[in-house]
């Protein structure tokens, strides 16, 4: 199969307050058809998907949310934007060193659309990325692009 992302392209909104996560993301995932934000807690997170800060609000095809955040933590992210009706549409894939089942579950609950466990090994974690990356910009089909083009969800 060929390397090429089927959309045109992606914008993901990366949401880690641990650079070294937030490089070692940003280089795997480093492709000119993919545009990365990264916010580093929570309430930035909700700020950039608002646009509350006067910039004009982002629709990522795909949210990569951290749980454990200064501010705001993920799950409180999660909840916030499973209940706007413009957002909740947003795949959001919960990325963890979290084991605890309550989190694993209650991720879930608010409509968490996976929960991956980042591993511990460097190359495990870039193959984890890559596969990330496959699954939800190579085989599935965002809502976002055509959100973000001027289409309406109808109520």
């Amino acid at each position: 199969m060929s390397e090429e992302l089927v959309q045109a392209n992606h914008e993901i909104l990366l949401v880690e307050d641990n650079p070294a996560d937030v490089r070692l993301v940003t280089e795997v995932l480093s492709d000119p058809s993919i545009n990365i934000t990264v916010a580093e807690d929570g309430e930035e997170a909700l700020t950039v998907l608002k646009g509350d800060s006067g910039n004009k609000p982002l629709w990522p095809d795909l949210i990569l949310l951290d749980l454990n955040m200064p501010k705001m933590d993920g799950l409180e992210v999660l909840a916030e934007i499973k209940k706007d009706p413009q957002l909740r549409v947003i795949p959001v894939v919960v990325m963890t060193t979290s084991e605890r089942e309550q989190d694993i579950v209650k991720s879930y609950d608010l409509q968490a659309s996976g929960y991956i466990r980042k591993p511990m090994d460097l190359i495990e974690f870039m193959d984890l990325i890559k596969a990330v990356r496959d699954y939800w910009l190579k085989f599935t089909t965002s809502p976002m692009g055509y959100l973000r083009e001027g289409s309406k969800l109808e109520e």
